[in-house]
Protein backbone atom coordinates (compact mmCIF):
# COMPACT_ATOMS: atom_id res chain seq x y z
CA UNK A 1 0.00 0.00 0.00
CA UNK A 2 1.65 3.32 -0.84
CA UNK A 3 1.52 6.18 1.58
CA UNK A 4 -0.49 9.32 0.05
CA UNK A 5 1.02 12.15 -1.28
CA UNK A 6 1.89 14.90 0.76
CA UNK A 7 0.24 18.10 -0.24
CA UNK A 8 2.06 20.87 -1.76
CA UNK A 9 2.44 24.18 0.34
CA UNK A 10 1.19 26.45 -2.19
CA UNK A 11 3.47 28.70 -4.12
CA UNK A 12 4.79 32.16 -2.71
CA UNK A 13 2.56 34.14 -5.60
CA UNK A 14 -0.57 31.71 -4.22
CA UNK A 15 0.47 32.33 -0.81
CA UNK A 16 0.27 36.41 -1.71
CA UNK A 17 -3.42 35.88 -3.37
CA UNK A 18 -5.51 36.07 -0.57
CA UNK A 19 -4.23 38.67 0.96
CA UNK A 20 -4.56 41.11 -1.99
CA UNK A 21 -7.99 40.11 -2.43
CA UNK A 22 -8.36 41.06 1.55
CA UNK A 23 -6.75 44.58 0.60
CA UNK A 24 -9.35 44.49 -2.33
CA UNK A 25 -12.12 43.14 0.62
CA UNK A 26 -10.93 46.51 2.84
CA UNK A 27 -11.10 49.29 0.32
CA UNK A 28 -13.94 48.55 -1.29
CA UNK A 29 -15.76 48.22 1.88
CA UNK A 30 -14.63 51.68 2.64
CA UNK A 31 -15.49 53.19 -0.96
CA UNK A 32 -18.34 50.85 -2.15
CA UNK A 33 -20.48 52.17 0.93
CA UNK A 34 -18.82 55.12 1.22
CA UNK A 35 -20.05 55.92 -2.43
CA UNK A 36 -23.61 54.60 -1.82
CA UNK A 37 -24.87 56.17 1.44
CA UNK A 38 -25.94 59.44 -0.24
CA UNK A 39 -28.29 57.59 -2.85
CA UNK A 40 -30.02 55.89 -0.31
CA UNK A 41 -32.71 58.48 1.15
CA UNK A 42 -34.25 55.62 3.18
CA UNK A 43 -31.50 54.68 5.57
CA UNK A 44 -29.68 58.28 5.64
CA UNK A 45 -31.95 60.96 6.36
CA UNK A 46 -29.73 63.49 6.85
CA UNK A 47 -26.07 65.62 5.81
CA UNK A 48 -25.29 64.93 9.35
CA UNK A 49 -26.45 61.43 9.70
CA UNK A 50 -24.48 60.88 6.30
CA UNK A 51 -21.41 62.59 7.93
CA UNK A 52 -21.70 60.49 11.32
CA UNK A 53 -21.53 57.33 8.89
CA UNK A 54 -18.87 58.02 7.19
CA UNK A 55 -16.85 59.02 9.85
CA UNK A 56 -17.47 55.56 11.73
CA UNK A 57 -15.55 53.91 9.29
CA UNK A 58 -12.32 55.64 9.48
CA UNK A 59 -12.55 56.56 13.28
CA UNK A 60 -12.61 52.93 13.65
CA UNK A 61 -9.18 52.05 11.91
CA UNK A 62 -7.56 55.36 13.24
CA UNK A 63 -8.41 54.05 16.47
CA UNK A 64 -7.76 50.38 16.68
CA UNK A 65 -5.49 50.03 13.63
CA UNK A 66 -2.27 49.83 15.75
CA UNK A 67 -4.08 47.79 18.50
CA UNK A 68 -5.03 45.18 16.01
CA UNK A 69 -1.25 45.40 14.39
CA UNK A 70 0.49 44.93 18.09
CA UNK A 71 -1.83 42.50 18.74
CA UNK A 72 -0.89 40.19 15.68
CA UNK A 73 2.70 40.35 16.73
CA UNK A 74 1.67 38.68 20.14
CA UNK A 75 -0.50 35.75 18.83
CA UNK A 76 0.32 36.23 15.10
CA UNK A 77 -1.08 37.65 11.62
CA UNK A 78 -2.86 35.17 10.35
CA UNK A 79 -5.56 34.62 13.65
CA UNK A 80 -6.11 38.03 13.20
CA UNK A 81 -6.45 38.47 9.44
CA UNK A 82 -9.22 35.14 9.96
CA UNK A 83 -10.86 36.73 12.60
CA UNK A 84 -11.03 40.31 11.38
CA UNK A 85 -12.47 38.91 7.94
CA UNK A 86 -14.46 37.02 9.08
CA UNK A 87 -16.01 39.52 11.80
CA UNK A 88 -16.01 42.21 8.81
CA UNK A 89 -18.44 39.42 6.96
CA UNK A 90 -20.77 39.26 10.17
CA UNK A 91 -21.06 43.37 10.47
CA UNK A 92 -22.12 43.07 7.01
CA UNK A 93 -24.68 40.69 7.18
CA UNK A 94 -25.85 42.36 10.26
CA UNK A 95 -27.97 45.15 7.89
CA UNK A 96 -27.92 42.53 5.49
CA UNK A 97 -30.28 40.78 7.61
CA UNK A 98 -32.33 43.93 9.81
CA UNK A 99 -32.53 46.61 7.67
CA UNK A 100 -33.11 49.06 10.09
CA UNK A 101 -30.88 52.49 10.79
CA UNK A 102 -29.52 50.98 14.09
CA UNK A 103 -28.33 47.94 12.50
CA UNK A 104 -26.67 50.50 9.67
CA UNK A 105 -24.75 51.97 12.29
CA UNK A 106 -23.39 49.27 14.26
CA UNK A 107 -22.82 47.37 10.68
CA UNK A 108 -21.00 50.31 9.70
CA UNK A 109 -18.48 50.43 12.83
CA UNK A 110 -18.00 46.81 12.76
CA UNK A 111 -16.69 46.82 9.28
CA UNK A 112 -14.18 49.73 10.48
CA UNK A 113 -13.41 47.68 13.15
CA UNK A 114 -12.54 44.14 11.77
CA UNK A 115 -11.04 46.37 8.96
CA UNK A 116 -8.59 47.61 11.42
CA UNK A 117 -7.81 44.15 12.38
CA UNK A 118 -7.32 42.34 8.82
CA UNK A 119 -5.87 45.70 7.01
CA UNK A 120 -2.62 45.44 9.02
CA UNK A 121 -2.50 41.66 9.75
CA UNK A 122 -2.45 41.48 5.64
CA UNK A 123 0.44 43.60 5.11
CA UNK A 124 2.41 42.09 7.67
CA UNK A 125 1.88 38.49 6.15
CA UNK A 126 2.69 39.90 2.82
CA UNK A 127 6.32 41.22 4.55
CA UNK A 128 6.81 37.80 6.44
CA UNK A 129 6.09 35.36 3.64
CA UNK A 130 8.17 37.54 0.95
CA UNK A 131 11.90 37.56 0.96
CA UNK A 132 13.51 40.74 1.50
CA UNK A 133 14.56 41.47 -1.99
CA UNK A 134 11.20 40.55 -2.84
CA UNK A 135 9.13 43.46 -0.68
CA UNK A 136 8.96 45.88 -3.43
CA UNK A 137 7.19 43.33 -6.17
CA UNK A 138 5.10 41.82 -3.00
CA UNK A 139 3.81 45.30 -1.51
CA UNK A 140 3.30 46.92 -5.32
CA UNK A 141 0.91 43.78 -6.10
CA UNK A 142 -1.01 44.95 -2.87
CA UNK A 143 -1.62 48.17 -3.39
CA UNK A 144 -2.49 47.61 -7.10
CA UNK A 145 -5.32 45.03 -5.86
CA UNK A 146 -6.20 47.67 -3.17
CA UNK A 147 -6.72 50.59 -5.57
CA UNK A 148 -8.71 48.58 -7.60
CA UNK A 149 -10.98 48.33 -5.27
CA UNK A 150 -10.96 51.84 -4.04
CA UNK A 151 -11.73 52.49 -8.34
CA UNK A 152 -14.30 49.89 -8.53
CA UNK A 153 -15.69 50.48 -5.11
CA UNK A 154 -18.28 53.87 -5.70
CA UNK A 155 -19.28 51.33 -9.40
CA UNK A 156 -20.34 48.40 -8.60
CA UNK A 157 -21.52 49.46 -5.10
CA UNK A 158 -23.93 52.27 -6.88
CA UNK A 159 -24.80 48.97 -9.32
CA UNK A 160 -25.36 46.91 -6.49
CA UNK A 161 -27.45 49.67 -4.40
CA UNK A 162 -29.49 50.39 -8.04
CA UNK A 163 -30.30 46.44 -8.05
CA UNK A 164 -31.35 46.01 -4.61
CA UNK A 165 -30.51 48.75 -2.48
CA UNK A 166 -27.90 49.05 0.37
CA UNK A 167 -28.83 45.77 1.54
CA UNK A 168 -27.60 43.96 -1.08
CA UNK A 169 -24.44 45.81 -1.26
CA UNK A 170 -24.02 44.63 2.47
CA UNK A 171 -25.02 41.26 1.45
CA UNK A 172 -22.26 41.28 -1.59
CA UNK A 173 -19.57 42.65 0.64
CA UNK A 174 -20.65 39.94 3.52
CA UNK A 175 -20.08 36.84 0.76
CA UNK A 176 -16.68 38.50 -0.19
CA UNK A 177 -15.43 38.65 3.23
CA UNK A 178 -16.43 35.15 3.83
CA UNK A 179 -15.22 33.52 0.80
CA UNK A 180 -11.85 35.38 1.27
CA UNK A 181 -11.44 34.02 5.14
CA UNK A 182 -12.13 30.27 3.33
CA UNK A 183 -9.36 31.02 1.10
CA UNK A 184 -7.05 32.74 3.48
CA UNK A 185 -7.39 29.90 5.84
CA UNK A 186 -6.65 27.37 3.22
CA UNK A 187 -3.90 28.94 1.24
CA UNK A 188 -1.78 31.49 4.03
CA UNK A 189 0.39 29.05 5.79
CA UNK A 190 0.41 29.66 9.32
CA UNK A 191 3.26 32.28 10.24
CA UNK A 192 3.94 31.68 14.19
CA UNK A 193 4.63 35.05 16.32
CA UNK A 194 8.25 35.57 17.00
CA UNK A 195 9.90 35.87 20.44
CA UNK A 196 10.03 39.45 21.12
CA UNK A 197 12.15 41.53 23.95
CA UNK A 198 9.99 43.35 26.67
CA UNK A 199 9.30 46.59 25.17
CA UNK A 200 9.19 50.06 26.88
CA UNK A 201 6.71 52.71 25.96
CA UNK A 202 10.13 54.86 25.70
CA UNK A 203 11.75 51.69 23.30
CA UNK A 204 8.47 52.45 21.29
CA UNK A 205 8.93 56.25 21.32
CA UNK A 206 12.51 55.71 20.23
CA UNK A 207 11.45 53.37 17.14
CA UNK A 208 8.58 55.74 15.97
CA UNK A 209 10.94 58.63 16.40
CA UNK A 210 13.63 57.05 13.89
CA UNK A 211 14.14 57.93 10.56
CA UNK A 212 13.84 54.45 9.04
CA UNK A 213 10.20 54.84 10.52
CA UNK A 214 8.86 58.03 10.70
CA UNK A 215 10.20 58.85 6.61
CA UNK A 216 8.48 56.37 5.13
CA UNK A 217 5.23 56.66 7.27
CA UNK A 218 5.55 60.47 6.88
CA UNK A 219 5.60 59.84 2.53
CA UNK A 220 2.83 57.50 3.01
CA UNK A 221 0.56 60.32 4.71
CA UNK A 222 1.73 62.95 2.34
CA UNK A 223 0.72 60.47 -0.72
CA UNK A 224 -2.45 59.43 0.67
CA UNK A 225 -3.62 63.08 1.05
CA UNK A 226 -2.52 64.32 -1.89
CA UNK A 227 -4.96 61.17 -3.08
CA UNK A 228 -7.76 62.12 -1.35
CA UNK A 229 -7.53 65.53 -2.25
CA UNK A 230 -7.69 64.99 -5.99
CA UNK A 231 -10.39 62.08 -5.25
CA UNK A 232 -12.47 64.85 -3.65
CA UNK A 233 -11.52 68.24 -5.01
CA UNK A 234 -10.47 67.84 -8.24
CA UNK A 235 -14.55 67.34 -9.44
CA UNK A 236 -15.68 70.81 -7.82
CA UNK A 237 -12.60 72.07 -9.86
CA UNK A 238 -13.73 70.41 -13.13
CA UNK A 239 -17.68 71.67 -12.47
CA UNK A 240 -16.46 75.38 -12.10
CA UNK A 241 -14.73 74.97 -15.03
CA UNK A 242 -17.98 74.14 -16.74
CA UNK A 243 -16.89 70.41 -17.32
CA UNK A 244 -20.03 67.47 -16.31
CA UNK A 245 -20.24 64.75 -14.31
CA UNK A 246 -19.17 62.16 -16.47
CA UNK A 247 -15.69 64.06 -17.28
CA UNK A 248 -14.76 64.85 -13.97
CA UNK A 249 -15.90 61.19 -12.94
CA UNK A 250 -13.41 60.12 -15.98
CA UNK A 251 -10.47 62.19 -14.13
CA UNK A 252 -11.31 60.73 -10.76
CA UNK A 253 -10.66 57.06 -12.53
CA UNK A 254 -7.88 57.84 -14.41
CA UNK A 255 -6.11 59.04 -11.03
CA UNK A 256 -7.15 55.88 -9.30
CA UNK A 257 -6.33 54.13 -12.52
CA UNK A 258 -2.52 55.49 -12.48
CA UNK A 259 -2.48 54.99 -8.62
CA UNK A 260 -2.78 51.22 -9.42
CA UNK A 261 -0.86 50.63 -12.30
CA UNK A 262 2.54 52.46 -11.23
CA UNK A 263 2.37 50.54 -8.25
CA UNK A 264 3.44 47.34 -9.29
CA UNK A 265 6.10 48.66 -11.89
CA UNK A 266 7.75 50.57 -8.40
CA UNK A 267 7.88 47.57 -6.67
CA UNK A 268 9.58 45.58 -9.43
CA UNK A 269 11.82 48.60 -9.46
CA UNK A 270 12.75 48.53 -6.05
CA UNK A 271 13.52 45.06 -6.14
CA UNK A 272 15.91 45.00 -9.23
CA UNK A 273 18.02 48.10 -7.76
CA UNK A 274 17.17 50.69 -10.59
CA UNK A 275 15.44 53.00 -7.78
CA UNK A 276 16.61 53.92 -4.28
CA UNK A 277 14.05 54.23 -1.49
CA UNK A 278 14.38 57.61 -0.75
CA UNK A 279 14.80 58.94 -4.47
CA UNK A 280 11.36 57.17 -5.11
CA UNK A 281 9.69 58.57 -2.40
CA UNK A 282 11.25 62.12 -3.29
CA UNK A 283 10.62 61.63 -6.58
CA UNK A 284 6.97 60.97 -5.43
CA UNK A 285 6.13 63.88 -3.57
CA UNK A 286 7.37 66.25 -6.26
CA UNK A 287 5.55 64.21 -8.45
CA UNK A 288 2.03 64.33 -6.59
CA UNK A 289 2.77 68.11 -5.57
CA UNK A 290 3.27 68.99 -9.54
CA UNK A 291 0.04 67.06 -9.99
CA UNK A 292 -1.37 69.75 -7.02
CA UNK A 293 0.21 72.37 -8.88
CA UNK A 294 -1.71 71.50 -12.41
CA UNK A 295 -5.29 71.22 -10.36
CA UNK A 296 -5.04 75.27 -10.34
CA UNK A 297 -5.34 75.12 -14.08
CA UNK A 298 -8.28 75.43 -15.60
CA UNK A 299 -10.47 73.44 -17.81
CA UNK A 300 -10.20 69.60 -18.76
CA UNK A 301 -6.40 69.87 -19.58
CA UNK A 302 -5.58 71.20 -15.84
CA UNK A 303 -8.01 68.62 -14.26
CA UNK A 304 -6.82 65.12 -16.14
CA UNK A 305 -3.07 66.40 -15.89
CA UNK A 306 -3.45 66.87 -12.41
CA UNK A 307 -5.26 63.49 -11.86
CA UNK A 308 -2.23 61.56 -13.99
CA UNK A 309 0.67 63.21 -11.88
CA UNK A 310 -1.40 62.62 -8.29
CA UNK A 311 -1.76 59.08 -9.20
CA UNK A 312 1.82 58.22 -10.15
CA UNK A 313 2.90 60.18 -7.41
CA UNK A 314 1.22 58.18 -4.68
CA UNK A 315 1.33 54.78 -6.72
CA UNK A 316 5.22 55.33 -6.95
CA UNK A 317 5.30 56.10 -2.91
CA UNK A 318 3.02 53.40 -1.97
CA UNK A 319 4.99 50.66 -2.03
CA UNK A 320 8.40 51.60 -1.44
CA UNK A 321 7.12 53.07 1.65
CA UNK A 322 5.74 49.99 2.96
CA UNK A 323 9.04 48.15 1.90
CA UNK A 324 11.35 50.66 3.21
CA UNK A 325 9.06 50.07 6.94
CA UNK A 326 8.91 46.16 6.29
CA UNK A 327 13.28 46.58 5.94
CA UNK A 328 13.63 48.13 9.01
CA UNK A 329 11.55 46.84 11.24
CA UNK A 330 12.46 43.31 13.26
CA UNK A 331 10.20 40.97 12.28
CA UNK A 332 8.37 40.54 15.46
CA UNK A 333 7.60 43.89 15.44
CA UNK A 334 5.97 43.87 12.03
CA UNK A 335 2.33 44.17 13.33
CA UNK A 336 2.86 47.37 15.17
CA UNK A 337 4.68 49.27 12.60
CA UNK A 338 2.30 48.88 10.00
CA UNK A 339 -0.76 49.43 12.11
CA UNK A 340 0.69 52.17 12.99
CA UNK A 341 2.05 53.53 9.50
CA UNK A 342 -1.42 52.61 8.40
CA UNK A 343 -2.89 54.96 11.13
CA UNK A 344 -0.37 57.49 9.60
CA UNK A 345 -2.04 56.94 5.92
CA UNK A 346 -5.51 58.02 7.59
CA UNK A 347 -4.49 60.88 9.51
CA UNK A 348 -3.15 61.79 5.74
CA UNK A 349 -6.27 60.69 4.33
CA UNK A 350 -8.48 63.29 6.71
CA UNK A 351 -6.07 65.62 7.47
CA UNK A 352 -5.51 66.64 4.04
CA UNK A 353 -9.26 67.36 2.66
CA UNK A 354 -9.59 69.22 5.86
CA UNK A 355 -6.25 71.29 4.85
CA UNK A 356 -7.93 72.15 1.45
CA UNK A 357 -11.29 72.66 2.67
CA UNK A 358 -10.03 75.29 5.08
CA UNK A 359 -7.64 77.14 3.23
CA UNK A 360 -10.38 77.31 0.30
CA UNK A 361 -12.93 78.53 2.19
CA UNK A 362 -10.40 81.37 3.65
CA UNK A 363 -9.00 82.03 -0.08
CA UNK A 364 -10.15 79.94 -2.82
CA UNK A 365 -9.53 76.30 -3.80
CA UNK A 366 -6.11 76.98 -5.48
CA UNK A 367 -4.32 78.95 -2.92
CA UNK A 368 -5.81 75.31 -1.17
CA UNK A 369 -3.93 72.97 -3.61
CA UNK A 370 -0.67 75.56 -3.60
CA UNK A 371 -0.47 75.22 0.21
CA UNK A 372 -1.13 71.26 0.45
CA UNK A 373 1.13 71.27 -2.61
CA UNK A 374 4.15 73.33 -0.70
CA UNK A 375 3.74 71.09 1.61
CA UNK A 376 4.69 68.08 -0.23
CA UNK A 377 7.56 69.93 -1.74
CA UNK A 378 9.24 70.49 1.19
CA UNK A 379 9.56 66.70 2.13
CA UNK A 380 11.82 65.89 -1.24
CA UNK A 381 13.66 68.75 -0.88
CA UNK A 382 14.56 68.03 2.99
CA UNK A 383 15.99 64.57 2.04
CA UNK A 384 18.07 65.56 -0.86
CA UNK A 385 19.14 68.39 1.62
CA UNK A 386 20.23 65.61 3.94
CA UNK A 387 21.75 63.44 1.00
CA UNK A 388 23.74 66.09 -0.02
CA UNK A 389 25.05 66.90 3.59
CA UNK A 390 25.72 63.15 3.70
CA UNK A 391 27.65 62.99 1.17
CA UNK A 392 29.92 66.09 1.93
CA UNK A 393 30.21 64.34 5.56
CA UNK A 394 31.79 60.79 3.58
CA UNK A 395 34.17 63.33 1.43
CA UNK A 396 35.77 64.76 4.31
Amino acid sequence: MTAPLAQAPPTPRGRMWPLYAAGFTTAFGAHGVAASLGGSPDAVTSLLVLGGLLALYDGAEVLLKPLFGTLADRIGARPVLLGGLVAFACASGLYALADNPAALWAARLGQGAAASAFSPSASTLVARLTPATGHGRAFGGYGFYKSIGYTLGPLLGGVLVWAGGLRLLFAVMAVLAAAVAVWAALAVPRVPPLPRARQTVLDLARRLADRAFWQPTAALAAATAALSVGVGFLPVSGAAAGLGPVATGAAVSVLAACAAVVQPAAGRALDAGRITTRAGLAAGLAISAAGLALAMVPGLAGVLASAVLIGAGTGLITPLGFAALAASTPHERLGQTMGTAELGRELGDAGGPLLVAAVATAATLAHGYAVLALLLVIAPAAMLAAAFAGRLRSRR
